[in-house]
């Protein structure tokens, strides 16, 4: 199944995409979050859109996309995860995998406007594969990883690359302004995608291809990252985690390319679908 969520941002109803068209589900109730995946949501949805066939409603294609899972506890994403992006930015190649936090209100819809943050030169892009987690994980093998996997969505893992890495600390305050998450625009269930190794994944800015990667690359798969993020904490239903960036990135030119109010930024992954996103200057409300 494809899942989307849909209609004004903190008004979302939920919906789904068969054969490319978009259809409601708010019949079903609840939404997408932490107790409708817990609560084997994805079943009884899959049971609902059966039972319902020929009478559930189309949504218009002009409806604004949200994120298509609402809300998580927290967004956990993975640092220099692909070899050659690790090489463009002069980075040693992880002994294990880095971890950061996105800030969960950093989270918005696929087609979402992306705020440059007021005082910011050095807003980057960088498209990424996500997770989202269907159960409850803690100790987890790799084994057993892809079993607490519900499917995957395509993430612009946005960066401040001022405040990530010039202002002491950890990476997190340059990851977690608002807008630095755009997810969607669907929550791909695992048996869409054949393989989630073998995706392309692209980046565009303003027309020009300057991301061209692929999951190939990643350093750590997805069943050593689950297994090796649910050592040091517990995921819960809904969470996300989001796997890494392949090379491309506005940091790794000489001399470096930032976002600019203006820009156009448009990405993809194989089988997840295409996001949009017009960058603007932050203004005080």
């Amino acid at each position: 199944m494809k899942l989307i969520r849909y209609g004004d941002a903190g008004k979302e109803k939920t919906g789904v995409i068969i054969d490319g068209v978009r259809y409601d589900t708010s019949a079903y109730g609840g939404d997408y979050n932490e107790r409708f995946f817990e609560d084997n949501g994805l079943a009884r949805l899959e049971e609902f859109v059966k039972a319902n066939q020929g009478r559930l409603i189309e949504v218009s294609d002009s409806e604004r996309l949200g994120s298509p899972v609402a809300r998580p506890s927290k967004i956990v994403c993975i640092g220099l995860n692909y070899a050659k992006h690790a090489h463009e930015t002069n980075a040693k190649i992880p002994e294990e995998p880095i971890l950061f936090f996105k800030s969960t209100t950093a989270l918005v819809g696929p087609n979402d406007d992306l705020i440059i943050p007021k005082n910011s030169v050095k807003t980057d892009w960088e498209v990424e594969l996500a997770l989202v987690i269907s159960k409850k994980a803690s100790y987890v093998s790799e084994e057993d990883a892809m079993d607490y996997v519900a499917g995957y969505c395509l993430h612009n893992d946005v960066s401040e690359r001022e405040f990530q890495l010039e202002r002491g600390g950890t990476w997190d305050k340059g990851k977690g302004c608002d807008t630095f998450a755009p997810v969607g625009p669907f929550l791909a269930t695992k048996d869409e995608i054949e393989d989630p190794h073998k995706l392309r994944l692209w980046l565009k800015l303003n027309g020009e291809i300057l991301q061209d990667g692929n999951t190939d690359d990643l350093i750590f798969g997805l069943p050593k990252l689950v297994s090796y993020i649910s050592q040091f904490m517990t995921l819960l239903p809904g969470d996300i985690i989001s796997t890494g960036t392949p090379a491309g990135v506005g940091l790794g030119f000489n001399p470096p390319l930032y976002l600019k109010p203006g820009d156009v930024v448009e990405l993809g992954i194989d089988g997840l679908g295409t996001s949009r996103q017009m960058v603007k200057a932050y203004a005080k409300d």
